[in-house]
């Protein structure tokens, strides 16, 4: 009985299921457009837009521009990154550039250089909260 359950669920929804995986020896050039998740160990240089999660592991390098649901760093990263829900950037990350975010976890070690803005309306009301308080 449950595992027919777990079948139709998995079934009913295919592109989560997606899993692009970029080795250590591959270098790619361009675009890439897809609505699964993304590991990448080895180089990319262009634009990656996903629906999913993007996950740069520590001997991946991005240079360009990252738009995704999730991401997590571990490796190198240069350009613009917006991401709709959470980035976490890992011990050993190295992130240059922009970043857009709805929530932000960072490890001790990560370096980041560049602007960083999220887009949470948590933090929004907390600004008013604040401002209520103090008039």
């Amino acid at each position: 009985m449950f595992s027919d359950k777990k079948v139709r669920e998995t079934s009913s929804n295919p592109q989560s299921l997606e899993r692009n995986t970029i080795a250590k020896s591959t270098s790619i050039t361009g675009d890439i457009t897809s609505d699964g998740d993304f590991r990448i160990d080895g180089f990319v240089e262009g634009n990656i837009k996903t629906a999913g999660r993007v996950v740069i592991g520590k001997e991946g390098k991005v240079e360009g521009t990252i738009t995704c649901s999730n991401a997590d760093i571990e490796g190198t990263f240069t350009g613009q990154i917006k991401v709709s829900q959470l980035l976490s950037l890992k011990s050993t990350a190295r992130l240059t550039g922009e970043t857009v975010t709805g929530k932000l976890f960072v490890e001790p070690d990560a370096l980041v250089n560049g602007s960083i803005e999220m887009n949470n309306g948590s933090v929004k009301e907390l600004r008013n909260a604040t401002k209520e308080k103090t008039a």
